[in-house]
């Protein structure tokens, strides 16, 4: 019997992944995808609880879902991701609706907690860590994601930071063997994928057993899955600055199919909050480590994460973070006020730090964030790059894609280009996107 499944995925590409992947466990007993929730047998919220916004944005949905709940009988309604890894018991207080509430180690599991509701079970939740590699549980993957994917190599997180609820969530630092990694982009490729972004919480931080027998780093795999016939780009994230080695600079050097775009989080430009959050790097780290970067591969563009309102942070903190943004130089960025997490260390600090000072930091932040990126697509106007094409444009005859260094680009073309590499001559610009032509040469 074919069943409808819906998810929503909030928060990172990890989420994204997995949320495919959940849709990939359900295959085998029935479930199609569902663009809506409304006529779904079952509605997966797959949740993010890095900001306490996000959070609150899931029991919001929830209210909603248990109304159509009520209206239509049979259904179900499944909490997954960080959320109902940290707030389990929470939910099942707040949301009475929720059939399922799975933490992101054990939705692989979607299957057995379905059929234990069937067989009349109250609720089905599991928040545990268990010990099997939830990978080695999962089917192959079985529909078509496009022409740019991701592919999580990485999971958990040991450094602490201590505004950062991750390690509580998705438990301590894993990584998935090579081989099982190789396996999995091959496959991609052979179904369409030109692109995989690799991903993890701290993805430079992967180290497994390779199928040589030796212990591989990040490098060692992204210089694997360049070898893998089809597979044009390789990009990975999020990236630690204590984890990013001699090996996978070089590989930046040397790999022409590791895009030159680098995600990596710094957080602040002040070493005492830097110290405060546990970050165990310096402003001054960072910098030098962004100019190996830079040696290595001159046409790097960076991205970055920025905290602005971390407990006791002063007016000259920020400045310090305003100061290494205008040194740096950032492609595009990531900005959020900080948010108080339950649990972490951060959340009991003195001197936390007003709303309305956070609402300000924010803003000269972004402000100047958006000058930068904005500037760097201005930076592209009247020249050549390569363009891989993976869907259509909003207007009729026009075909959309990204550059090299993340940016989306529109030009009128023909369908057919979708998944194929070609020359675009930029000609205008804006904060977010690139406009040009195609240039007439021979697509890869």
């Amino acid at each position: 019997m074919t069943r409808k499944v819906h998810i929503k995925t909030y928060g990172c590409q990890m989420n994204v992944y997995d949320s495919q992947r959940m849709a990939d466990v359900l295959a085998p007993i029935g479930y199609v995808p569902s663009d809506e929730a409304e006529g779904a047998d079952l509605v997966i919220l797959n949740t993010c609880h890095i900001r306490e916004k996000a959070a609150e944005k899931v029991y919001s949905e929830l209210g909603r879902l248990a109304k159509l709940k009520s209206e239509r009988d049979g259904m179900m309604i499944a909490v997954a991701g960080c959320v109902a890894q940290a707030e389990g018991e929470e939910i099942t207080r707040r949301a009475p609706a929720v059939d399922i509430v799975v933490g992101p180690q054990a939705y692989h599991r979607l299957p057995q907690m379905i059929a234990e509701i069937h067989r009349g079970a109250g609720r089905a939740l599991d928040t545990e860590f268990p010990a099997l590699d939830k990978f080695d549980a999962l089917p192959a993957e079985s529909g078509q994601h496009g022409i740019a994917r991701f592919l999580t190599v990485q999971e958990g997180c040991d450094k602490f930071c201590t505004f950062c609820v991750v390690p509580y969530t998705r438990g301590a630092e894993y990584s998935r063997p090579a081989a099982s990694i190789i396996a999995e982009a091959r496959r991609m490729a052979e179904t369409g994928a030109r692109e995989i972004t690799l991903l993890g919480q701290n993805v430079n931080a992967y180290r497994a057993d390779g199928p040589d027998g030796k212990d591989w780093g990040l490098a060692r795999l992204v210089r694997a899955l360049a070898e893998i016939d089809g597979l044009a780009r390789i990009r990975y994230t999020t990236s630690h600055p204590r984890d990013m080695d001699d090996d996978l600079i070089a590989a930046h050097r040397e790999v022409a199919a590791l895009m030159p775009f680098l995600h990596l989080p710094v957080q602040s430009g002040s070493d005492r909050m830097l110290a405060a959050m546990n970050r165990k790097h310096t402003a001054d780290d960072y910098r030098r480590l962004i100019d190996r970067l830079r040696t290595a591969r001159p046409d790097l563009a960076l991205s970055s994460d920025f905290i602005v309102g971390f407990p006791g942070e002063s007016d000259t903190d920020f400045a310090a973070t305003m100061g290494l943004i205008r040194d740096i130089g950032f492609a595009q960025a990531f900005s959020f006020k900080y948010s108080r997490r339950p649990g972490t260390p951060a959340s009991a600090m003195p001197k936390q730090v007003a709303e309305a000072e956070k609402d300000q930091r924010l803003k000269e932040l972004q402000d100047e964030v958006v000058r930068q990126q904005t500037a760097f697509n201005m930076s592209r106007i009247g020249s050549r790059i390569p363009v891989l094409f993976d869907r259509p444009g909003r207007h009729p005859g026009q075909i959309a894609g990204r550059s090299p260094w993340l940016q989306a680009v529109h030009v009128d073309g023909e369908a057919a280009l979708i998944g194929r590499v070609a020359q675009v001559a930029v000609a205008s610009a804006t904060q977010n996107s690139l406009s040009g032509a195609l240039v007439r040469t021979e697509a890869a």
